[in-house]
C-alpha cells in the first residue's frame, strides 16, 4: 500500500542574514576542504540538534569540528556572546543577536551560514557524499519530499502545538490547532505502519527533522498542554515508537542534552504549565541508555 502523500504548508520564513554555500571545487570560494570549517552548535536548539545528528550520520567528526556552545543562549534573544566576534568580522555592526547555529570558515574568521537546511545539505553533498557506509540523507529525485516535512514539522506540527498550548488564545483557537496537529501526528502513524521509516525504507533527512520536532512536542509543548491533549497525542503508538527506535541510535540519542532543553526553554518561555506537564510520552533518558547498552553489547560480542 503506497504511504499517503504529504499535504501542502506554507513554505519557510525568510532565510537569515549569511547564505554562503559549499562547492565542489576551488573556484567556488568555499569548497570542502578538510577541516577548514567550524560548526558552532549549542546543543538545546532544534536547529542545532539537526545539525549534530546529521554531522554524526556522516562520520564527520575528523572532517569538520564541532565547536559547542552554552544550552542556554546569554540573552533572551538567542545570543551568544562567543559567537559575536565572528557576527562582526562577518558583517560590519551586525545589527541583530548572534546566534547558533554557525558554519564558519577558520581561514577567513568568517561566517559561511547561519541558514539551517543549506548547511544540512553542504554537510550531506559536499562532505559526505563519497563514502558508501554512509546514508544517503538526501537521495536523487527526494527534495521536494523532504521540503515538505520540513514545511510540515514547523507548521502542522511545532506551530500548531504551540497555539494549542497558549494560555491567552480562547478555547475555539486551541481546539482548532489541536484538531490539525493531531490529523498531522495520525497521518504520518499511518505512514509508519508500512514503511520502517518516513519516506520509505531507508532513513533520509526527513527522518532528522521529525525526530527532533517530536522531541520538542514532548519535551516543550507539552508542557502546556492539558492532560487529555497529551494522552491523544502520545496514542500515535507507531509514530513514538518510531521516535523511541531512534533515540537508541548512537548519532541520534548521544546529542539530546534533556536538561539543556529544559533550562532553555524554562529561561525564555512565558506561558504557563499546564496538567499535560505530568504527562511524559517517551522517557528518552532511558531510550538512549537502552541504546548504548545494545552498542556497547554488540562491541563486546564482536570483541571476542
Amino acid at each position: 500500500m503506497p504511504a499517503a502523500p504529504l499535504t501542502t504548508v506554507p513554505s519557510l520564513p525568510s532565510p537569515p542574514s549569511f547564505r554562503g554555500r559549499i562547492g565542489c571545487d576551488a573556484n567556488s570560494g568555499y569548497y570542502a576542504e578538510p577541516r577548514r570549517y567550524r560548526l558552532h552548535l549549542s546543543p538545546s536548539c532544534p536547529h542545532c540538534l539537526r545539525i549534530a545528528i546529521t554531522h554524526s550520520l556522516l562520520g564527520l567528526e575528523k572532517t569538520l569540528p564541532i565547536v559547542p556552545l552554552p544550552a542556554v543562549p546569554d540573552r533572551a534573544d538567542g545570543e551568544h556572546s562567543a559567537l559575536r566576534p565572528l557576527y562582526e568580522a562577518s558583517s560590519h555592526r551586525h545589527p541583530g543577536p548572534a546566534v547558533a547555529p554557525v558554519l564558519s570558515d577558520s581561514w577567513t574568521g568568517r561566517i559561511v551560514s547561519t541558514h539551517t537546511p543549506d548547511i544540512l545539505r553542504d554537510l550531506a553533498r559536499r562532505f559526505g557524499a563519497d563514502d558508501a557506509d554512509r546514508p544517503t540523507l538526501y537521495p536523487h529525485g527526494a527534495d521536494e519530499e523532504i521540503e515538505a516535512v520540513e514545511r510540515l514539522c514547523a507548521y502542522r506540527i511545532d506551530e500548531a502545538a504551540q497555539q494549542a498550548g497558549r494560555a491567552d488564545a480562547d478555547a475555539t483557537a486551541r481546539d482548532t490547532a489541536l484538531s490539525s496537529l493531531l490529523r498531522v501526528l495520525g497521518s504520518l502513524d499511518w505512514r509508519l505502519a508500512h514503511q520502517e521509516f518516513i519516506l520509505g525504507d531507508e532513513m533520509t533527512a526527513a527522518d532528522v527533522q521529525l525526530w527532533v520536532t517530536l522531541v520538542r512536542l514532548d519535551t516543550v509543548h507539552r508542557l502546556h498542554l492539558d492532560a487529555a491533549a497529551v494522552h491523544r497525542i502520545a496514542d500515535h503508538q507507531r509514530l513514538w515508537a518510531y521516535a523511541r527506535r531512534l533515540a537508541a541510535h548512537p548519532a541520534f540519542g548521544q546529542h539530546l542534552d534533556l536538561d539543556g532543553i529544559a533550562r532553555r526553554h524554562h529561561g525564555h518561555c512565558q506561558g504557563l504549565e499546564a496538567a499535560g506537564a505530568a504527562v511524559q510520552i517517551l522517557d528518552w533518558a532511558v531510550h538512549i541508555a537502552d541504546g548504548s547498552q545494545v552498542r556497547t553489547a554488540s562491541m563486546s560480542r564482536a570483541a571476542d
